[in-house]
């Protein structure tokens, strides 16, 4: 994943893309938002969880597999 970040003229031209129109005032605070949600995807991605299994393969002990939550 790249490290570039988006601008505030980034945001505003994907947000008109996908049929959003963003107010000026609005397009600092949402690239910020968006920086932060990417550096967070970001270092999920480096994690190594090795042979972990996907949480739907979870069970509790002495919890039937089958039983409603």
């Amino acid at each position: 994943m790249t490290s570039v970040e988006l601008t505030a003229g980034d945001v505003a031209r994907w947000a008109l893309h996908a049929g959003l129109p963003l107010p000026d005032e609005r397009r600092p605070d949402v690239a910020a938002v968006a920086n932060h949600i990417h550096s967070v995807i970001r270092t999920l991605r480096e994690l190594d969880f090795g042979e972990t299994p996907p949480a739907a393969a979870y069970t509790v002990e002495g919890v039937a597999a089958d039983a409603a939550l």
